[in-house]
């Protein structure tokens, strides 16, 4: 099978695609034939090794040789404890606790990773929904308790996570300001931001001394005391990428201002959930939710699509599409 692979940390140009053996499946897992895949920001830290937190696995060279976490695609063959998951079965899933490997024409997952996809739904949305959708509900849901706030600011909002973000906020009953880069604010706006700021001409942190309930941070690209100051009190800042530094400042005085200022600042860790890909599933088949789509590249374009992600200039998510679906 084809496969883009690294044993180097670099740029793009350390990947290669190469034909590797067809992955043996395990007890509990499942052979996927691979249609689509997305590229998450984690594709593009893992292949740099940075933030150095990357290299927790390898520190000299990547523990994993072919990135991509988030895959759709039909299950070939089953292990033999696997219950609930048959063969020609189609499905979608975040593979990155599996041992990674969806920029690939197959691959081997766990079926607790798997969500069953809806006939409806083309393998390219179903691709761009597990990594970033999960993170932006998780964060909203689960430590910005979304539902009990009314104005939600969202820093990086134009990219995946953004995207899902805005939508899932929106459905909560939010009132919602986006902030990224002009480009993408008609995009935020054609799906539901009720405010957009251009980050390059306006600070958020002191346009009109606004203040939030709750600031989700997915680009991380300022100090805790500018996002300090634009969360009312009680009010809760949510950091789900960003730089070492304020990963830091959040370990060590998240806490401090915490108790002093009753103002919660924390960090969202990225935990894999087959229960929160069903949720986000009802709400596409319900109508609510509709994965944004940028662009799509073929299998040996990897490069090309990571490249683009890396330059921040996605509108939502980058799409690979390895096999034709109807072939």
């Amino acid at each position: 099978m084809k496969a883009m692979v690294y044993s180097e940390y670099g740029l793009t140009d350390v990947l290669e695609l190469k034909e590797v053996d067809i992955p043996e499946i395990k007890a509990n897992e499942v052979l996927v034939k691979v249609y689509a895949a997305s590229v998450n920001s984690w594709d593009w830290d893992l292949l740099r090794g940075k933030p150095f937190l990357t290299r927790l696995g390898g520190i000299r060279k990547p523990r994993y040789k072919t990135l991509g976490a988030d895959i759709a695609g039909r299950v070939e063959a089953i292990g033999e404890n696997v219950k609930n998951i048959s063969v020609g079965a189609e499905v979608f899933g975040d593979i990155s606790g599996c041992g990674w490997g969806g920029f690939a024409e197959y691959v081997c997952a766990s079926e607790e990773a798997l969500s069953l996809k809806p006939a409806h739904m083309t393998f390219e949305e179903a691709a761009a929904i597990p990594q970033a959708g999960v993170l932006a509900l998780q964060a909203l849901r689960d430590k910005g308790r979304v539902h009990e706030t009314k104005k939600v600011l969202i820093n990086g909002a134009g990219g995946g996570v953004g995207t899902f973000a805005l939508q899932i906020a929106k459905l909560y009953g939010a009132e919602v300001t986006c902030v990224d880069s002009k480009g993408k604010l008609e995009m935020l706006k054609s799906i539901g931001a009720d405010h957009v700021i251009d980050y390059r001409t306006e600070d958020f942190t002191k346009k009109n001394g606004q203040k939030y309930d709750l600031i989700l941070d997915v680009v991380g690209n300022r100090s805790i005391f500018h996002y300090k100051r634009a969360i009312k009190s009680e009010g809760k800042y949510v950091m789900i990428g960003g730089s070492s530094f304020l990963i830091l400042q959040l370990l060590l005085l998240g806490p401090i201002i915490n108790k002093t200022e009753r103002k919660k600042m924390t960090i969202l860790l990225h935990k894999p959930s087959k229960e929160d890909q069903n949720f986000l599933k009802d709400l596409y088949t319900a109508g609510k939710l509709v994965p944004v789509i940028d662009k799509e590249y073929s299998l040996n374009q990897v490069p090309e699509a990571i490249d683009y992600l890396g330059k921040g200039k996605t509108k939502g998510k980058v799409v690979v599409c390895v096999e034709d679906s109807q072939s």
